[in-house]
């Protein structure tokens, strides 16, 4: 289930990039198309983070912890997706972002014992 739990977030993070690229360039439909699918992408994301979550969920706090910061990465994204689609300023939800990716990181293959370190 890891596997696909990663596959899940590049695929989302790359789908974010490919709607941005298309509403930079002015192409409404193909935008729309793609933030639909990068929405059908978060409940895979979320589907497979679940059950991560109820395999690994004896493991404390930081556990819970990563549960949370990973909501924050799937609302920065759609946050990014809307404002930059409704022609706002999207810089802090970048920011945003950046750091949230960071940190799930930083738990998922640092902190939390399923991750890289032993």
């Amino acid at each position: 289930m890891t596997h696909l739990h990663i596959f899940s977030w590049v695929l989302a993070l790359a789908l974010l990039a490919l709607v941005s690229t298309f509403l930079n360039s002015g192409n409404l439909k193909p935008a729309k198309i793609s933030h639909m699918i990068l929405r059908l992408d978060y409940l895979l994301i979320l589907y497979s983070g679940g059950d991560l979550f109820a395999s690994y969920s004896s493991y404390g706090p930081a556990v819970i912890i990563k549960l949370l910061v990973g909501i924050w990465v799937i609302a920065s994204i759609e946050m990014v997706a809307v404002k930059k689609k409704k022609g706002k300023n999207v810089t802090s939800w970048w920011i945003q972002l950046t750091i949230s990716v960071l940190l799930a990181l930083f738990l998922g293959f640092v902190m939390l014992p399923m991750g890289l370190l032993p």
